[in-house]
């Protein structure tokens, strides 16, 4: 008997052994599942952007000014009426003939009526006590209601008025509303978990540009777990690393992949054709491990048109030649953090212009570049690349060949010579201003041409410029390298006025 007993006691255990190895077994291989899953969900970001429209439906941001209709709410039910009086009279039943022989059967029988009535109106009374109850309930709630009813309806039609108002702005062009449209696109992209969701827009009237500043997410975004194998030997999971140079390959993926995204989005979204051009530049909050300071090193920047990046079909491309072949500057070891320069600066594009009739800005002291004359304009770009690095030296305006100021940059191997234009203009510059600077560049024999305007630039100049070694700046870019030198600086531009070139 006892016997029998070990041996079963010795199955139990053997089954409870049985399916706790089955239990870690199977909760290991949900871990690789997710592995997997979480993978998947990095390497198709690009992909999950091009199967929806991004199209912002304005009636999509209204609230609708209907409010259902009040509902008495189910767990305030009302109490049911009491029996009538004649139901509780007719329960007391009269005296049969036998009964009635009885002394005192009549008197019985009245009063038994008697106190049928007295609880009939005992009845009642407790009825409209539970009746009132209710009645103070259903106020309360209808009160509520009420408050509900009108709050919603005050915020619909405040909300309401706010997204028309809105709308004819984005339909207009005008800046804010062009800003705010495109932050709700890219607030309506979904990634990942674990992506930032931290960016910043802004927009150019001029040139139609769009510029946008994006936080991308960190290395550690890419596990650094390949696949985990439960030992049930030794009842243990090891966790086999993915390689580094594995993870370094599905990052550089995932910065292609949201700049391509974003510019996808954008260009998409765009209902009006009021984003002409976009510049994208991608950052990441990292820390400096040499320093222990906190970084955020720029990873790529990309500017490009909308007619060539509407010839891409983004759903066949490779990402990161597309990128390239974009003339985009992406770090060559972006999981190493390796910084590149972006493109535009996103303060460059901060409030470009003063318009005569502000009345602020008539009280400012700061010099305004448009009262320059030609020469003088010309001697303050010359001086501008002068502090920020280069040697320069002002042309003479009569032999100068379109050459405004030739500078050098002395640094070996990046070096070179450098051709730059000043064009104090105030109307857009057209792609013809563009291929005289590439004329001369070659002429001349410069690594680079610099094309400095105090208006802005046309999406043909851009085009023209995108793979060549040109660097435009605008106005707003202009006030922001002035800036960064010490020079406070204005731009006012004449109201009746010509175009204005040097």
């Amino acid at each position: 008997m006892a016997r029998q007993a070990e041996r079963e006691r010795a199955n139990a255990e053997k089954q409870v052994r049985a399916l706790y190895l089955e239990s870690r077994a199977f909760a290991v291989e949900g871990q690789n599942l997710e592995l997997a899953k979480r993978i998947e969900e990095l390497r198709s970001i690009r992909a999950t952007s091009l199967r929806v429209s991004h199209k912002v439906a304005f009636d999509s941001l209204r609230i609708a000014e209907a409010f259902p209709d009040f509902v008495v709410p189910a767990q305030l039910v009302p109490p049911a009426p009491p029996a009538s009086r004649e139901q509780f009279l007719a329960a007391v039943k009269p005296p049969g003939l036998l009964l009635r022989l009885l002394p005192g059967a009549d008197e019985r029988h009245r009063n038994a009526l008697q106190r049928a009535a007295q609880s009939h109106l005992a009845a009642v009374n407790a009825h409209n006590a539970e009746l009132a109850k209710f009645r103070t309930q259903l106020a309360a709630y209808k009160s509520q209601y009420d408050i509900a009813k009108k709050t919603h309806l005050h915020n619909a039609k405040k909300r309401n008025a706010e997204v028309n108002a809105l709308e004819a702005a984005y339909r207009a062009g005008a800046v804010d509303a062009i800003n705010a449209y495109n932050i709700v696109v890219l607030s309506r992209s979904h990634y990942p978990h674990g992506f930032p969701r931290n960016f910043r827009v802004a927009y150019g009237a001029d040139s139609k540009e769009l510029v946008v500043d994006y936080d991308l997410p960190a290395l550690s975004v890419v596990p650094t777990v390949s696949e985990c194998r439960y030992v049930k030997s030794r009842d243990v999971v090891e966790e086999k690393p993915r390689k580094p140079s594995e993870i370094k390959d599905i990052y550089q993926d995932i910065v292609a992949s949201v700049s391509l995204r974003t510019l996808n989005e954008i260009f998409d979204a765009d209902q009006w054709g009021h984003v002409h051009l976009v510049t994208f530049s991608g950052f990441v909050h990292t820390v400096d491990r040499s320093t222990g300071r906190d970084i955020r090193p720029c990873l790529v920047s990309v500017r490009t048109t909308r007619d060539s990046f509407d010839l891409i079909d983004l759903s066949r491309v490779d990402k990161r030649l597309c990128l390239r072949n974009l003339g985009a500057q992406v770090s060559a070891q972006p999981a190493e953090m390796l910084p590149v320069k972006p493109i535009i600066e996103f303060d460059m594009v901060d409030k470009r212009y003063v318009e005569q009739d502000d009345v602020i800005s008539a009280l400012d002291s700061r010099p305004n570049l448009m009262d320059l004359n030609p020469f003088e304009f010309e001697n303050l770009v010359g001086n501008l690349f002068g502090r920020m690095g280069l040697e320069t030296k002002q042309t003479r305006a009569s032999r100068d060949g379109g050459v405004d100021v030739v500078a050098y940059d002395v640094r070996p191997v990046l070096g070179g010579k450098v051709v730059i234009q000043a064009k104090r203009y105030r109307h857009t510059v057209g792609v013809s201003a563009v291929r005289d600077l590439y004329g001369t560049m070659m002429n001349e024999g410069a690594n680079k041409g610099i094309l400095v305007s105090t208006s802005g630039y046309g999406t043909d100049a851009y085009n023209f410029a995108q793979d060549k070694p040109i660097e435009l700046i605008d106005g707003g870019g202009l006030l922001y390298l002035l800036k960064q030198t010490g020079v406070e600086a204005r731009i006012l531009m004449p109201q009746d006025s010509d175009t204005a070139a040097s």
